[in-house]
């Protein structure tokens, strides 16, 4: 995620006007420390996981979904031979 971050503060001072990209770099180390405390604050707020998390709640839901399809295949068999049974 940190890359990420560096990737979007790289972006932002390459948007700022070039007087400001080209100022002290005092004031360069400044804008870039504030718009990563900024992005990292934002961020931390948003409920995110990562790719890897992401990919193993699939796995996890893709396996209860093949479960599913089959209990129900199993509760249509279980309920025609019920209606097919003679009564007595």
């Amino acid at each position: 995620m940190d890359q990420k971050i560096d990737d979007l503060v790289r972006r932002l001072l390459g948007s700022l006007p070039t007087s400001l990209q080209d100022s002290a770099q005092g004031l360069r180390r400044d804008i870039e420390a504030n718009f990563r405390a900024v992005l990292q604050a934002n961020l931390t707020k948003l409920d995110l996981l990562s790719r890897d998390e992401f990919l193993a709640q699939a796995k996890v839901l893709e396996r209860t979904r093949a479960q599913v399809t089959e209990l129900e295949r199993r509760l249509s068999a279980l309920e025609a031979k019920s209606v097919d049974a003679p009564r007595e």
